[in-house]
């Protein structure tokens, strides 16, 4: 999901860095009142930060013919909130494209998808089921993560006249829902891993 420079108008850049600062702007502020675990939630911000470039970057093969790869985001909201989990995806992001994985001008706008849609999405429909299955909730809130924050690609690519609604459905949505449905299993087999053996982790104050 990664946007290069130059396909986004300069007006609609400009719009997605602004929610992307103002998501930031949050976690910032929410970290400031976080005196208990401050140290140990920047520790799990760097870890996993490096983590999600790590294993972004590791093409898996997918029946579509494509390469796929895990975002890991989904887990690091569940363990430490959403708008951590936007700091990370910002960081994540912001290495990559340094390194020739995105462009720089259009970082507001993948931060924004990746980031403020997958965060909120995943963690909003995480906390809801969780009152009735962890196990489900974790499942379920990665697969609308990733599916919602497809959606919002499809609408970025739309709104800068860059293609058709039919042709974006047909490739985009089944494929990232299949990244989506592989990643869910994938995070709740992790979530349960930690359960095992430090479950203090998922008992980490959500920001």
């Amino acid at each position: 999901m990664h946007l290069p420079d130059g396909l986004i108008p300069l007006d609609q850049v400009v719009i997605y860095w602004i929610i992307s600062l103002i998501a930031l702007a949050m976690f910032f502020v929410r970290l400031s009142e976080d005196t208990n675990q401050k140290d140990k939630r920047i520790v799990l911000t760097a870890v996993l930060t490096a983590a999600t470039i790590i294993a972004s970057s590791i093409s898996i093969p997918s029946p579509f013919g494509i390469p796929m790869h895990f975002f890991i985001i989904p887990l690091v909201v569940i363990i430490l909130g959403p708008f951590n989990g936007i700091l990370v995806t910002f960081l994540s992001l912001l290495i990559q494209t340094l390194i020739g994985l995105g462009g720089l001008t259009v970082l507001g706008a993948n931060v924004f998808v990746l980031g403020v849609v997958l965060c909120l999405a995943t963690y909003i429909t995480y906390t809801f089921i969780s009152r009735l299955n962890e196990n489900i909730a974790v499942f379920i809130g990665t697969v609308m993560g990733i599916v919602l924050a497809t959606i919002a690609h499809i609408a970025i690519l739309i709104l800068a006249g860059l293609a058709n609604l039919e042709m974006l459905l047909l490739t985009l949505v089944p494929f990232y829902l299949f990244i989506g449905i592989m990643e869910g299993f994938v995070t709740a087999f992790i979530v349960q891993f930690i359960e095992k053996i430090k479950p203090e982790l998922l008992l980490m104050d959500k920001i």
